[in-house]
C-alpha cells in the first residue's frame, strides 16, 4: 500500500524530509497536451515559502521547483511529472536539544513508538515543509480545471473571528496583507494577535475557509469516495488541522429540516445552500464551500515537562525558526489539496459514463 501517494487517476507521490537534501515528488495520472505556466506554481511556492512576512518562521527558503520529467516544450507529455524542491537553508543544530526528548503535541513520541527510529531535525517527514509538494501538484491541478476558481482565505485567529459571509467578501483583498483576510479591518485585528502571541513565546490557531465556484454537477462517488469525504480526508491530512466542516456544518445541526433544505430552482440551483454544493457525496453544481481548523504551532518559547525515550521526565523549550500561527501560510496549501480533489475527481467522472 503507498501512504506517501494520494489520489485516484490523478496521483500524487511525494518524498523527503525537513532537513533532508530535498523535497519533492510525482505526479502520475496527469494528461497529455496542457500547456504549462510554470511561473504560475512558482508564485504559488512564493506564497506558501517561509520568511514572507514577521507573523511566519523566520526559515529563509527560495523554494524553487525543478521539473525532472513529464513537461516538454512546455507541455505535459501523460508521463509521470517529476520534481523537486532543494533545502538550502536547514539548522539542524536547533534541534541538538531535543535528539531524544519528546516535544508535547509532536510527532516525536508517535513516530518513535511505531517506527523505532525518528529524524529529530524538524519533525522529519512530519515537518510542515512537506506541504510544498502539495503546493507543487495543486498548482497543476489548477492549471488542468482553469475554469473552477478556487478562493480560500483566513477566517479567524485565535478568538478574532470573521462574521461576513463569503459571498460578501472581495477576494482581490487576500493577497494585500500579510494574514491573508480579505476583510481588512479584521485582518488589522489578527496581524496584531500574532504579534502579541510571539511576544508571550507563545503560538495561536484558526480557521481558513475556502470556496470552489463553476463546479460541474457530479463530482464525487455515491458511497466510499463521497466528494465531501475526499475534501475532508485531504485538509485532514494537512498538519495542526483539527476540524473540517463544509456547508452549514456543525450550525446545521440547530436547524430545522424545514428550514435546512435547499429548495430547487427550475433549472437546478438552489435557492439557498446549506448543502455547501454537495448533495449525497456529489457536486451539485453549487459552490462547494467549507472551513479547516488549525490548532495552535506545538513548538512554543516556554518552559514544558516532558519525557525521553526512557521515560525520565524532563523539561523543554522550543528553539530555532517556528510560525507563531500557521494559518497565513497554510492559505494557498488549502487551495492546493482542493485543486487536487476536484482535479482528480474530474477525471474520474470522465470514467463514468458514454
Amino acid at each position: 500500500m503507498a501512504f506517501n501517494s494520494f489520489g485516484n487517476i490523478l496521483k500524487l507521490t511525494t518524498y523527503g524530509e525537513s532537513h533532508g537534501s530535498a523535497i519533492g515528488g510525482i505526479i502520475d495520472g496527469f494528461p497529455a497536451g496542457l500547456l504549462i505556466n510554470l511561473e504560475a506554481i512558482q508564485e504559488e511556492l512564493n506564497r506558501r515559502k517561509p520568511g514572507q512576512s514577521n507573523i511566519v518562521t523566520q526559515r529563509k527558503e527560495p523554494d524553487t521547483v525543478e521539473f525532472l520529467s513529464g513537461i516538454f516544450e512546455g507541455k505535459t507529455t501523460g508521463t509521470s511529472i517529476g520534481f523537486i524542491i532543494k533545502n538550502t537553508n536547514q539548522k539542524s543544530h536547533d534541534y541538538s536539544h531535543n535528539t531524544d526528548v519528546y516535544r508535547p503535541s509532536h510527532a516525536d513520541f508517535t513516530y518513535d513508538k511505531k517506527f523505532g527510529i525518528r529524524d529529530y531535525r524538524g519533525g522529519g517527514r512530519s515537518s510542515a515543509r512537506e506541504t510544498a509538494n502539495w503546493v507543487v501538484a495543486g498548482a497543476l491541478a489548477k492549471q488542468l480545471i482553469s475554469t473552477i476558481s478556487i478562493n480560500a482565505y483566513t477566517s479567524s485567529v485565535g478568538n478574532i473571528e470573521m462574521s461576513k459571509a463569503y459571498n460578501e467578501l472581495d477576494f482581490s483583498k487576500t493577497e494585500t496583507n500579510i494574514v491573508r483576510c480579505p476583510d481588512e479591518k479584521m485582518a488589522a485585528l489578527m496581524i496584531n494577535k500574532i504579534k502579541e502571541t510571539r511576544k508571550q513565546g507563545d503560538t495561536i490557531g484558526g480557521t481558513i475557509s475556502c470556496v470552489a465556484k463553476n463546479i460541474p454537477v457530479g463530482l464525487g462517488e455515491p458511497i466510499f469516495n463521497k466528494l465531501h469525504a475526499a475534501l475532508g480526508n485531504a485538509m485532514l491530512s494537512l498538519n495542526a488541522v483539527k476540524g473540517f466542516e463544509f456547508g452549514s456544518g456543525f450550525e446545521g445541526t440547530k436547524m430545522k429540516g424545514s428550514k435546512h433544505n435547499d429548495i430547487f430552482n427550475k433549472d437546478g440551483s438552489t435557492q439557498t445552500n446549506l448543502s455547501g454544493g454537495i448533495q449525497g457525496g456529489i457536486s451539485n453544481g453549487m459552490d462547494i464551500y467549507f472551513r479547516v481548523a488549525f490548532k495552535p504551532v506545538a513548538t512554543i518559547m516556554q518552559n514544558q515537562p516532558t519525557i525521553n525515550s526512557k521515560g525520565d521526565e524532563t523539561e523543554i523549550m522550543g528553539k530555532g525558526r517556528h510560525d507563531p500561527c500557521v494559518v497565513p501560510r497554510a492559505v494557498p496549501v488549502i487551495e492546493a489539496l482542493t485543486a487536487l480533489v476536484l482535479a482528480d475527481f474530474w477525471l474520474l467522472n470522465k470514467t463514468r459514463k458514454i
